[in-house]
């Protein structure tokens, strides 16, 4: 995957809106299921995205999308996208990407 785009408020894998994770997991309902709280919480996020400093956006970390949603984008239980955006929801942290599957 080459961008993963997070907009989790409180997660250890998240560092200025990019997923740091090796491997995702995304359950059935588009569930992140690697999302892991930070030990602080929000500030320590906002303290995380401050010391990336300016350069961390010219890096790049592949990851791989483990994913058993019904979507478009679902290549034998691996994500094919090229980006995603995964949000916070009510009920957890979701892949807000998903494209259902025509029928």
């Amino acid at each position: 995957m080459k961008e993963i785009i997070c907009e989790t408020s409180n997660c250890e894998h998240n560092v200025k809106c990019r997923c740091m994770a090796g491997i995702i997991s995304v359950n059935e309902s588009a569930k992140c299921l690697s999302r892991i709280k930070r030990e602080g919480g929000a500030l320590a996020q906002s303290f995380a995205d401050v010391e990336a400093g300016e350069d961390f956006f010219g890096s790049r970390n592949d990851s791989i999308v483990q994913c058993s949603a019904d979507c478009a984008f679902n290549s034998n239980g691996v994500c094919s996208s090229d980006k995603i955006t995964v949000k916070d929801a009510v009920f957890g942290t979701k892949c807000k990407s998903k494209v259902p599957t025509k029928e």
